[in-house]
């Protein structure tokens, strides 16, 4: 538990209190799916539609104190996270409601927590090129594979 503290701690935003409560109330982050990890904590966008009719998305169920315990980092993390912060920006930018776009912020955030947690490695601004994306092998100069 002290490791996953020091992992969920290195994120901006997330403080000694906010890493203890995601512990108590989200035991299994880290042994989730980002869409799964967002869907236990009620983050999970749900649209309402049926037929030709079409509803607004909204979030729901949930853990409902995870989502009272994410706000407040989601606030300081679009001051202090450069990519939440750009994040926020853009859904702003496209004509969201500010509350709906720290709702995606506080998702991000959980999302992040998680993948941190399960890759066992604390926040760094430039994350190692292992963590962000595949590797895929380079063609061969002599052409394609499929002639």
């Amino acid at each position: 538990m002290e490791r996953r503290a020091e992992i969920l701690t290195s994120i901006p935003g997330i403080s000694d209190i906010t890493a203890a409560g995601l512990i108590v109330h989200i035991p299994e982050l880290g042994t989730l799916t980002g869409p799964r990890a967002a869907s236990l904590a009620g983050l999970a966008p749900v649209t309402r539609e049926s037929g030709h009719w079409r509803g607004r998305s909204f979030i729901q169920g949930g853990r409902h104190r995870v989502r009272r315990l994410l706000y407040m980092p989601a606030v300081v993390a679009v001051q202090h996270n450069p990519a939440l912060k750009r994040k926020y920006e853009v859904l702003v930018a496209k004509g969201k409601p500010p509350k709906v776009a720290l709702t995606a912020v506080m998702r991000k955030l959980l999302v992040l927590a998680n993948a941190l947690v399960q890759q066992d490695r604390t926040w760094t601004p430039h994350p190692p090129r292992e963590y962000c994306c595949p590797t895929f092998p380079t063609p061969s100069p002599a052409g394609s594979v499929h002639g």
